[in-house]
């Protein structure tokens, strides 16, 4: 990995070290030293990465408001025809389990 960031960011060696090792301290990477060299690995799956940074940007970016996050992200690229009917039923399904005794209407 470290090797691949080197090359694709043309950063230094001790660049991605550092890099690394506070992922390490964030809980995203775990690592383990072998002889003289540190195996990381990650310790949260893509889902929990992304819920993680979602939620960090809801909470810095947009103090917790959910509706004006959502208002931005639409605006901010276009949608198909099937993004918006899957948003659709997503927010149905909520609907639903928020509240079930509106499921016949």
């Amino acid at each position: 990995m470290t090797e691949a960031l080197e090359k694709s960011k043309a950063w230094a060696y001790s660049t991605v070290h550092t890099l690394m090792d506070r992922m390490v301290e964030k809980g995203l990477l775990s690592s383990e030293k072998l002889r003289r060299m540190d195996i990381y690995r990650a310790a949260v799956t893509r889902r929990q990465a992304q819920k993680r940074e979602l939620l960090y940007a809801l909470k810095h970016a947009f103090d917790d408001a959910l509706t004006p996050m959502i208002q931005c992200l639409l605006e901010t690229r276009e949608l198909s025809t099937e993004e918006l009917g899957e948003l659709e039923t997503i927010l149905k399904q909520k609907r639903k389990q928020t509240n079930p005794k509106q499921e016949k209407g």
